[in-house]
């Protein structure tokens, strides 16, 4: 599904107050996401369900998630993609709410939201501004909160990617593009922020390696310097202060990882096909 047409629709504004005709399946995947999921899913009342799908929390997610009545729906996690797609398999109706369990509404956005969708919209989805929440800081400078994502949109008109990692949602139909800010509390600690790092580097790496893709030695030694330049600089990270300094390291070295372990991969290979031929030569 490819998106082919992309435009900013100036539909009319419509009090807040005015209920929508069109309900909203809002859709979650988590996995011990207890220190942020409860402010989530506070603001997300208005929606006519919210759908959890959970990779087997050990934390108390599941349990919060029951306080604010969702459907709760146990699944192995295999790619960020694929389940996300399957949660919005279950939702009820057509229009899908799809957001990170660390991700929350403004309430002027939610009002936003759903003044649009009670205009009866052209828009097959839905790209609101995101705000990055770093270790507690809200970034208002820096790439981080000048992007824009889609997270609604007509299940009938898009679909999220099958991609394990980066995945995107893939919209036949013109896209709308919203005023106000959804906040990303991406990393509330230093060791989150090394956690979740480790294991999106495995992702990404892994995806490069089936691509056949390969990193130079070159690439890794300048891709260090080079990395953080862009952020801090060439983002205007540094314009964030310490914390942007943080991360722009941080991200760096995400960069970093994942080139080493992609590098790994392809030694590894290399190593076991060079076994295989040697056994066969002297067998």
């Amino acid at each position: 599904m490819k998106t082919i047409q992309r435009r900013e629709i100036l539909s009319p504004v419509i009090p807040a107050a005015t209920a929508s005709s069109l309900k909203v399946s809002a859709v979650i995947i988590t996995y011990n996401e207890e220190h942020c999921i409860a402010a989530t899913l506070s603001k997300l009342d208005w929606c006519d369900e919210i759908i959890v799908v959970d990779s087997y929390s050990t934390d108390n997610t599941v349990n919060i998630c029951r306080e604010f009545n969702c459907k709760i729906f146990s699944r192995s996690f295999d790619g960020y993609g694929p389940q996300k797609q399957y949660a919005v398999s279950l939702a009820r109706n057509n229009w899908v709410l799809a957001i990170d369990a660390d991700e929350v509404l403004s309430d002027a956005l939610a009002d936003e939201i759903q003044s649009h969708l009670a205009a009866d919209p052209v828009a097959a989805a839905f790209s609101m501004p995101m705000n990055l929440v770093f270790l507690n800081k809200e970034f208002t400078r820096g790439k981080e909160s000048t992007r824009s994502y889609i997270r609604l949109f007509n299940k009938q008109k898009a679909a999220f990617s099958n991609a394990a990692v980066h995945e995107s949602v893939q919209v036949n139909g013109v896209i709308c593009y919203l005023k106000n800010k959804i906040r990303h509390y991406s990393y509330t600690s230093v060791r989150e922020c090394m956690d979740k790092s480790n294991r999106y580097s495995t992702y990404s790496a892994t995806m490069s390696y089936r691509k056949g893709k390969n990193k130079s030695v070159a690439a890794i030694v300048f891709g260090l310097p080079f990395n953080f330049l862009k952020y801090y600089i060439l983002e205007k990270n540094f314009l964030n202060g310490l914390k942007g300094f943080y991360w722009a390291a941080f991200s760096t070295w995400y960069h970093f990882a994942k080139y080493v372990k992609l590098r790994e991969m392809y030694t590894s290979s290399q190593a076991a096909e060079m076994q295989v031929m040697t056994k066969k030569k002297t067998a």
